[in-house]
Parts: structure tokens; C-alpha cells; sequence
């Protein structure tokens, strides 16, 4: 038999996972990606729960732990600076806020693409823009490269995948009405390694969260009812968050201070909930199938995990189809736990009022009291995601780590 062939297009965590399980397993792997190169900026995200046990399977757990970010837990804290609520942070693989595993968004693609790149030819600066699937394979036109045919095409690109239209058309996401932008700033003595977190009110929020590089990671947040925000140029946006967070104490004017300066990332938060995840011998996989959105805490725990499934199964069937039905089967009831927000999730934390943010604060302070933590495990339990909902398959597939 003919080794099958794969196009993978995103190399950010969904991508090169499935890379690094079907390199290792014999596949012809080829994953593309339209940026020049690795971003290594980004946020702190965390793997939780099966994510955490993909790491392990993949040999990765200890390279991806000495790259954690130090962080300790969540304050919650008042103009001032002040803690109105602290979280301590987990130490298992699933629970708190902060989870033992915290690691820059940047860091973790970059040790996923150096665990596969001996298996998989990586090609940036380059995109899909046709695909044409005859029932035997995929023939692909790229923007820049020649055409190529595959065996099999999977599209893991994020929530706003620019891809994804040609294989499911007419796709509805859920706006969760929430806005985030995040950049790096200096670090300063004032900072230490907790994420503090002011509510503010009119929708609004600022967060501050330690690396391990020096620096700071900021985010401004706010709830809007406009939509399209997010395609708006650079200078536009600054405008925008300038006007916002301009009368907010704490750090907020040293944030705003460094917007000038710094690389900035601005987003709008939604979730994926699509009718299927595959077309013929394509699909989706990741954020750009069933993204949960960052306040589910499940991103980079379904992206890691889906990779694994979708490997295992297309290893394990000859007919693309075949596995693609498998693979949706056992994701999509973990997805769309995933996606079943706590109530009030997230819009408690952005309250209009001041008034209502007292209210929230009576609350953090008394799910964070020891007496909560005993009864119910307190706060570090309501921000604990359901990352083990899912009996993750034993797929019988090779590591280069051994796992």
C-alpha cells in the first residue's frame, strides 16, 4: 500500500499535535500555514484534564511543565490593587483557575511543531484557496505554492477560519459579545507572579498575568452589543480602548501607555457549534470545528485532544469518512460540554453597575472563604473546567517519545 498523504493547514497547537501523531505513525504529513513563521506571541492558555494526558502520551508532559509560566493563582483585586478575592492555583490536572500547567500560547506551538517536524514538512506563508475533492482524494491550489493532491485535508485554522467555507458553507457562530485585546508590557517591581484581575464596570475588565520571559501579559475585556469591532485597522482600535479604559485606576494607565509599543492582538469571543465537521475526505478540527472560546478554559485541552482522536482514528480506518464519523463521535458530546457555560458565565464578570460589581465581589469573597473551600472546593472549583469529561480512546499509535 501507498503511504497516505495529509494536508494540515495551521500550525498553531491542533495542527502540529496531529502532525506529530500521524508523522510518527507513517503518514506523508504536510502542514501549511499562512503567517511566515511561528508566532510566539500570545497569552497564557493552560492544558487541563485529557489535554494533559495527551502530553504525556506524546512524552511531552515535563518539556511543556519547564516552560510554565510561574504563575500561582488568581486575585481578584479593587482599584487599588487591592485583593478583594484570592484563588489559589491548582494542583492536580484539572482544577482552579490558574492550572498547574500554564504556559504562553507561543511557547506551546513551538514545542508541538519541534516534537513533529522531523515527521511533517512544514510550508509558511502560504494558504489554501481551492479545494476539490473527487472521492479518491483532494486536489489543492494554494496562493503562492502549486497545486497538490492529498489523501486526506484537515482545516485547523481558529474560530474565524478563512478556509472553512469551502468545505461547510453558510456558518453560524455564536458572538459571545465580548471583546479581548492582548499585548505585552514591561514588567516592574510592582508585579509579582499572581493574575490580577480588576472588574470594572460598564463591561469592562483588566487583567495582568506574569511569563516566564520578563515581561507581562495585559488584556483589556469589555462587553459590547456592536459587532465588527474586531475588523477594524490597528489605529482604530487603540482609538477605541483608549476612550474605553481611560477613567479605570490600577494599572490601566500603564497599559494604555504601552499600546504604542507593543504588538497588539484584539479578538471577539464566540463559539463554534456547526451541524458536522467534515465533508468527504476533509475536516475540521479544533477551534475552527468547535471552539468553546477562551472563558470556557477548554480551548487548548480540545484542540490537543481532538488532534489525538482524529489521529488515532484515521490510523486506524482506510476510508477517510469512516474515521472522520468516528472521530466526531467521540468529540462532539466533550465539545459541547465544553461549551455549556456555567450560568452567568461569562457576563457576571463584567457587571454595568457598580452596584452590581459589589454584588460579584460579596460573591468572589465568599467562594474564595476557607469554609467554601472545604464544603464545595470554593472558588478554585467554580473556574474549574469539565476537562475530564471524555474517556480518552488508547490508540495504539507510535511516539518518537515513546509514548
Amino acid at each position: 500500500m501507498s503511504t497516505p498523504s495529509i494536508l494540515i493547514s495551521g500550525a498553531s497547537i491542533a495542527g502540529p499535535t496531529l502532525a506529530s501523531w500521524l508523522g510518527a505513525a507513517g503518514w506523508d504529513v504536510t502542514v501549511i500555514e499562512r503567517f511566515d513563521q511561528l508566532r510566539d506571541e500570545g497569552q497564557n492558555i493552560d492544558i487541563r484534564g485529557t489535554g494533559r494526558e495527551v502530553l504525556r502520551r506524546m512524552g511531552l508532559e515535563d518539556v511543556v511543565r519547564a516552560a510554565h509560566t510561574h504563575e500561582t493563582g488568581l486575585d481578584f483585586v479593587d482599584e487599588r490593587g487591592r485583593p478583594v478575592a484570592r484563588i489559589a492555583a491548582g494542583t492536580d490536572d484539572t482544577s482552579g483557575g490558574t492550572a498547574e500547567l500554564e504556559i504562553l500560547r507561543g511557547r506551546l506551538s513551538r514545542i508541538l511543531h519541534d516534537h513533529s517536524s522531523a515527521d511533517a514538512a512544514y510550508v509558511f506563508g502560504d494558504q489554501i484557496t481551492a479545494l476539490h475533492d473527487d472521492g479518491h482524494g483532494v486536489d489543492v491550489e494554494f496562493r503562492h505554492g502549486p497545486a497538490r493532491r492529498f489523501d486526506v485535508v484537515v482545516i485547523a485554522e481558529g474560530l474565524r477560519s478563512r478556509t472553512r467555507s469551502l468545505v461547510i458553507r453558510d456558518v453560524r457562530l455564536r458572538e459571545l459579545g465580548l471583546y479581548s485585546a492582548y499585548f505585552t508590557i514591561p514588567r516592574t517591581d510592582a508585579d509579582d507572579n499572581r493574575w490580577r484581575w480588576l472588574i470594572a464596570d460598564r463591561g469592562r475588565g483588566v487583567t495582568l498575568r506574569p511569563d516566564d520571559v520578563g515581561t507581562i501579559r495585559a488584556s483589556l475585556n469589555m462587553h459590547s452589543a456592536t459587532r465588527g469591532l474586531d475588523r477594524l485597522d490597528r489605529a482604530d482600535i487603540v482609538t477605541i480602548l483608549r476612550a474605553t479604559f481611560a477613567d479605570i485606576g490600577w494599572e490601566t494607565p500603564r497599559i494604555l501607555d504601552a499600546l504604542d509599543d507593543s504588538p497588539l492582538y484584539f479578538e471577539s469571543l464566540g463559539q463554534a457549534r456547526l451541524p458536522r465537521w467534515s465533508s468527504g475526505r476533509i475536516a475540521l478540527l479544533g477551534d475552527t470545528a468547535y471552539c468553546a472560546s477562551p472563558v470556557s478554559g477548554m480551548g487548548t485541552t480540545l484542540a490537543v485532544t481532538g488532534a489525538y482522536v482524529l489521529a488515532g482514528e484515521l490510523t486506524r480506518h482506510t476510508d477517510p469518512q469512516a474515521a472522520f464519523a468516528r472521530y466526531e463521535a467521540v468529540m462532539r458530546p466533550f465539545a459541547e460540554r465544553a461549551q455549556q457555560l456555567r450560568p452567568g458565565f461569562p457576563y457576571m464578570f463584567y457587571p454595568r453597575t457598580r452596584l452590581q460589581r459589589s454584588l460579584v465581589w460579596a460573591g468572589l469573597r465568599a467562594a474564595a472563604s476557607p469554609l467554601a473551600n472545604r464544603l464545595v472546593g470554593g472558588a478554585g472549583a467554580l473556574f474549574s473546567p469539565p476537562a475530564e469529561a471524555l474517556d480518552l480512546p488508547d490508540h495504539a499509535m507510535a511516539s518518537r517519545n515513546g509514548g
